[in-house]
């Protein structure tokens, strides 16, 4: 189907955006400098996290992107992912750093993933000095979540990392992954956003980009790269939205401003940060 062919009137639209990512928790055992996850301790329950996703998918969601902090040490994560793949018909992924994916929790979740993503910021010294682990856990961890289900790689592209996406790139196709999401590190409290020396780099890199794995660049801190948006048309909240650990709906994982998802639910929090959107 060629998406851009169809032009159905913007009424007709879902109130939905098509995706939606939760961070189920912001606890963490890893300390990234450039991570954007807030520091104070908070979790989402397991029905509440339930009740978002049925009223998600009832309006036109397509898919739910579990993360954190780091989602598999939320205590109920495995429920909640068979849950929402036996309970709606959400696409269910999750984004983790690999080192916790022993071979009983891959069991577990086997059946109710359709897309995983494993964090791979650098090769070697770079991505030890910077996630504070071995690289051969981490490389145990992309052998796990190949066997659970089609996976993709993640990079943030920092002043670091930007030199060694030939490396992560070879890393994706040796270890089967099918997609190789790039992320230009976005500013933090603890860091700035990347320069133009790097963004040039990466720009550059990209563009004689010849590999066999997919690559895909994140929305934020994509100034003058490709993306890939199936629907063209759907932007801002319409596309996609952010639900931290505290239950706040917000327009991405960086972003400051926020609606508090109440007993109305995820539209109505939605409607409000829209609102609040366009009188600015």
């Amino acid at each position: 189907m060629l998406l851009d062919e169809l032009h159905p009137e913007s009424k007709a639209w879902s109130t939905s955006p098509r995706q939606i990512s939760i961070a189920l928790t912001n606890v963490c055992d890893l300390h990234c400098g450039y991570c954007y996850a807030p520091k104070r301790k908070a979790s989402l329950r397991t029905e509440q996290v339930l009740s978002w996703l049925k009223e998600l998918d009832a309006e036109g969601c397509i898919g739910i992107g579990f993360g954190g902090g780091e989602p598999t040490l939320h205590p109920d994560f495995v429920n909640i992912c068979k849950r929402a793949a036996g309970e709606t018909e959400l696409a269910v992924t999750f984004t983790t750093h690999g080192h916790r994916l022993t071979p009983q929790l891959v069991e577990r979740l086997k059946g109710s993933i359709h897309f995983a993503r494993i964090s791979v910021d650098g090769v070697g010294r770079t991505y030890e000095e910077q996630r504070g682990k071995q690289f051969s856990s981490l490389l145990q961890g992309i052998e796990s979540i190949a066997n659970l289900s089609p996976f993709g790689i993640n990079v943030v592209v920092n002043e670091r990392t930007v030199a060694e996406l030939d490396a992560i790139s070879d890393l994706a196709q040796m270890g089967g992954a099918s997609e190789l999401l790039l992320l230009p590190q976005q500013a933090t409290s603890a860091v700035e956003s990347i320069d133009e020396t790097v963004g040039q780099a990466l720009r550059d890199w990209v563009s004689n980009y010849r590999g066999k794995v997919r690559l895909a660049v994140s929305e934020a801190g994509a100034s003058e790269l490709p993306t890939c948006d199936p629907f063209p048309e759907e932007r801002g909240l319409r596309a996609y939205a952010h639900i931290d650990a505290s239950g706040v709906l917000r327009a991405s994982s960086y972003s400051p401003a926020g609606a508090k998802i109440g007993d109305a639910g995820v539209l109505s929090a939605l409607e409000r940060l829209r609102n609040a959107s366009e009188i600015k």
